[in-house]
């Protein structure tokens, strides 16, 4: 089976620092949680960062230091993981869905501003696939409007818009390190943030509400969730993230390669804007209207290709639709007619277009 992603880490990578981390016996909070959350840091150019189980977590946690609850509205992006709005809908709020671009897939300004009412307290902004095109105008509506923006980046470690990396465009930004990503540890994700106000507060909600030292043990000042990443989880994100952004470049090779060999055929690929580096989490196209997307899928899985779905149209999922009834056109056009396809080094890229294109009848 051609698979539709190849984690970029090897056991021999690690195995030194995993030798040191069991002959020490310190699993969590040890040196090598504070040197990734330090690495994070330094990567994306944010002030602050922390490490969570998940950018589910993450962007839940996000909500929770915006006070996000009952009565209000949150203003998401429609095409994404539906991760991203069960957060807010776990708080008690409501996620108001925001339309998104036929071609680069990221919300419309035009959507946003037209879902914003006086009950709006926030914006989910998804870099989808790791695409943040549109990003820095959309923080700017937020900054206007006075609203603080969440970039749900779970893809987008290592791609920036405009010069600015994923992780300092908003105000908080939250990354994922799923299997399915560029940079994984198994499950785990992070945050960044600029507001120094907040430091402390996302130290102590990530570790059980501690705070400092009593003479017997720790101090709990607040209640909070063992939301941490562990030793192990740190030390595969340490080697990957070293060598990320030569994992993006090659990844755009591959994009390059199938983008020469589909689009003469009406596959049209995601579009990113020309101040966007794209990490290409995942490689995506849309297919062309003679074709159809689900018998490709199952087509190309009899040839040994793993291919899926690009992703979720949100708010037509079985539970918003009936919750809010409420379908984004563009969103679900995006859910019915996107493509993933194997992006890695090494991928039979011939092999994968040629069947494609035979399916396709081209």
């Amino acid at each position: 089976m051609i698979r539709l992603i190849r984690p970029y880490i090897s056991f021999d990578e690690v195995e030194a620092d995993m030798r040191r981390m069991f002959d020490s016996g310190i699993f969590t909070r040890g040196v090598n949680v504070e040197a990734f959350r330090a690495d994070i840091a330094a990567y994306t150019g944010a002030p602050h960062a922390f490490l969570a189980t998940s950018a589910t977590t993450a962007l839940w946690l996000c909500l929770k230091r915006l006070n996000i609850g009952p009565g209000d509205e949150v203003v998401v992006s429609d095409f994404s993981f539906p991760a991203t709005a069960n957060v807010v809908e776990d708080l008690g709020a409501r996620p108001v869905f925001a339309d998104v671009s036929l071609d680069t897939y990221n919300m419309l300004p035009e959507a946003l501003e037209a879902a914003i009412s006086p009950r709006t307290r926030a914006v989910i902004a998804v870099d989808v696939f790791g695409n943040p095109t549109g990003m820095g105008l959309i923080a700017e509506i937020c900054r206007a409007r006075r609203l603080p923006l969440i970039e749900d980046a779970a893809c987008a470690i290592g791609s920036s818009e405009g010069g600015k990396r994923c992780g300092v465009i908003a105000d908080m930004t939250c990354f994922s390190f799923h299997p399915r990503k560029l940079l994984t540890t198994g499950e785990g994700g992070a945050i960044t943030i600029h507001n120094p106000d907040w430091v402390e507060w996302f130290n102590r909600k990530l570790s059980h509400g501690a705070q400092g030292m009593l003479g017997y043990g720790l101090d709990f000042v607040d209640f909070g969730y063992n939301f941490r990443l562990s030793e192990p989880q740190a030390i595969m994100g340490r080697v990957q993230l070293r060598k990320l952004d030569a994992i993006v470049a090659e990844r755009n090779q591959v994009r390059k390669a199938y983008i020469e060999r589909l689009a003469p055929a009406g596959f049209v690929p995601q579009q990113i804007g020309a101040d966007v580096v794209f990490n290409v989490q995942s490689l995506v196209f849309r297919v062309p209207e003679r074709v159809d997307r689900d018998q490709l899928i199952a087509q190309l899985r009899e040839d040994g290709i793993e291919s899926t779905i690009g992703t979720y149209c949100m708010s037509a999922t079985t539970y918003f639709r009936a919750r809010y009834d409420n379908v984004q056109p563009n969103s679900e056009h995006l859910q019915r007619t996107t493509i993933t396809l194997p992006c890695y080094e090494g991928v039979d890229i011939q092999f994968v277009c040629d069947s494609i294109l035979q399916k396709s009848n081209f």
